[in-house]
């Protein structure tokens, strides 16, 4: 097969991967006879200049009809996007995998530095250590964390540390900036946050550790995974305060308030059922 240049959502044109195909796609728990047929299908279907966007409709669209279950985890950094517009829910849904984690979280806290107070996305504790942590929430794929972010957020960082230290209730504490994303970090912004002690999270940032692994580690899924839920209906639960597929089984009369049909229920409920209970995804 002739090689084929892609695009990828940042721009940049680079020889299409079927290695990195397959890896996604057994990562969302897709079998090898599964993993083949789809690969070879999108081989014959690709074009010179085709969208990163592109082939993940295309690789999504062919899970589907296979297994629902299987083509909600593979949506995992879509339905993530789908968070959005604002960072709001994205806030929640991080401060939920950092429960799970095992600390202690509030998000919207205002916080008196040094000089002023900040509005800080999530505060979190573990053991003796104090986390500031801030997230930068981004729908569009192609969008990247530059050296401006970490260095704005050291700044406040270090502020709300001044004051802090000099708290007798935090005597003896340990302090630690974070930023958090779900697209990724230039080569400038995780040269200048490790350099200043700054803990940097991204969608597959540090190679140990990201964002996706954490994931994969608590189990957790936004409820935006699920692929029987319309957009409208997903905003509509998350208004309604749920942000978890998990939380689904459990507030079926929240489903029921929006309008979802007593026969649609039962699909939307084995789907998220399955996702929560299925194991991580690899």
């Amino acid at each position: 097969m002739k090689e084929v240049v892609i695009t990828k959502a940042s721009g940049e044109r680079v020889q299409f991967s079927p290695a990195k195909l397959q890896n996604s796609l057994k990562r969302a728990g897709a079998d090898e006879a599964a993993i083949k047929a789809i690969v070879q299908k999108i081989k014959g279907q690709l074009f010179e200049g085709i969208t990163t966007k592109e082939i993940y409709h295309m690789a999504f669209d062919l899970l589907k009809h296979k297994t629902s279950v299987t083509a909600a985890k593979y949506k995992l950094k879509h339905g993530i996007m789908e968070l959005g517009p604002n960072g709001f829910a994205f806030e929640r849904f991080m401060a939920e995998v950092l429960r799970a984690k095992g600390f202690d979280a509030y998000i919207g806290q205002i916080v008196q530095g040094r000089c002023v107070s900040h509005e800080i996305d999530i505060i979190a504790r573990k053991k003796q250590w104090h986390y500031m942590i801030e997230c930068k929430f981004h729908n569009n794929p192609g969008f990247v964390c530059d050296v401006k972010i970490p260095l704005y957020i050291h700044s406040r960082f270090r502020d709300v540390t001044d004051a802090w230290e000099k708290e007798p209730d935090h005597k003896g504490e340990s302090y630690q900036g974070w930023v958090v994303t779900n697209t990724r970090f230039t080569t400038d912004a995780i040269q200048y946050g490790t350099c200043a002690g700054l803990h940097l999270l991204g969608w597959d940032y540090p190679a140990q550790g990201s964002l996706r692994d954490q994931i994969d580690e608590t189990g957790l899924y936004p409820l935006t995974c699920l692929t029987t839920l319309t957009a409208a209906e997903k905003q509509e639960l998350m208004a309604a305060g749920l942000i978890l597929a998990r939380e689904i089984p459990q507030r079926q009369d929240k489903l029921s308030r929006i309008g979802i049909s007593p026969q649609r229920l039962v699909h939307i409920m084995a789907e998220s059922e399955s996702l929560c209970t299925g194991g991580l995804h690899r």
